[in-house]
């Protein structure tokens, strides 16, 4: 039996259950709040391989003050890498805790506010090492003027990838509860489209995923 329907299996109705929810989840919330945070120790993101696999730093990317006021990140990774012909941007905001005010800006709503315009969304499945299942990954579409991206994201917590926001949410009550953590990853990979062939620049992204997953989950709390 799952967690929802262990809470909300005797009630008849979608209002009720989602309403019935909503209260549970404040309430777990304020609970736990209320308890002093255990902040996990964690490898600083800047000591990240610069190279794995056929993958190699091609430039680091920089994030300016005003910036980081508005994403409040305590950790952050922003590279370019290359392979061969191929790019790909690795971002990783990491936050040590979500209580404070402190929480991942959903890339489908930064996206937009910098000029790209989503042409396609959906979720897609990635067979990476030391995952017994595929892990589920947002992937987007985006494009500005003649320039065309591929872009996946995923919340990445305590053992856990999360591609919804709202499930996100949910599991960061739990973990508050039961590990007395909030900390959480937003991770972000972006490949261009090169001569409109985005299967082409989607498999990029797979492989690129598929190379540093790994090692950035010996990066992150587990």
């Amino acid at each position: 039996m799952d967690v929802v329907s262990h809470f909300f299996g005797p009630l008849g109705g979608k209002p009720a259950r989602v309403l019935t929810l909503v209260l549970v989840l404040q309430a777990l919330l304020i609970y736990a709040g209320s308890r002093r945070e255990a902040v996990p120790a964690m490898k600083p993101l800047g000591s990240f391989p610069a190279v794995f696999g056929q993958w190699h730093v091609i430039s680091e990317g920089v994030i300016d003050s005003e910036l980081q006021k508005v994403l409040r990140a305590d950790e952050v990774l922003n590279r370019v890498y290359g392979r061969g012909n191929f790019s790909a941007n690795l971002f990783v905001a990491y936050f040590k805790t979500q209580r404070a005010g402190q929480a991942p800006h959903s890339p489908k709503n930064c996206l937009p506010g910098s000029g790209w315009a989503p042409t396609a969304a959906g979720v897609i499945a990635i067979t990476v090492p030391g995952e017994s299942f595929p892990i589920e990954v947002n992937r987007y579409v985006v494009s500005k003027g003649p320039e065309k991206s591929i872009v996946f994201y995923w919340y990445q917590t305590r053992n856990r990838v999360i591609a919804s926001e709202y499930w996100a949410k949910f599991y960061l009550v739990l973990d508050s509860i039961r590990y007395n953590r909030s900390d959480t990853a937003l991770v972000r990979v972006v490949v261009p489209v090169v001569d409109n062939n985005e299967a082409a620049a989607t498999s990029v992204g797979i492989d690129f995923v598929q190379c540093f997953f790994d090692r950035l989950r010996d990066y992150l709390p587990s």
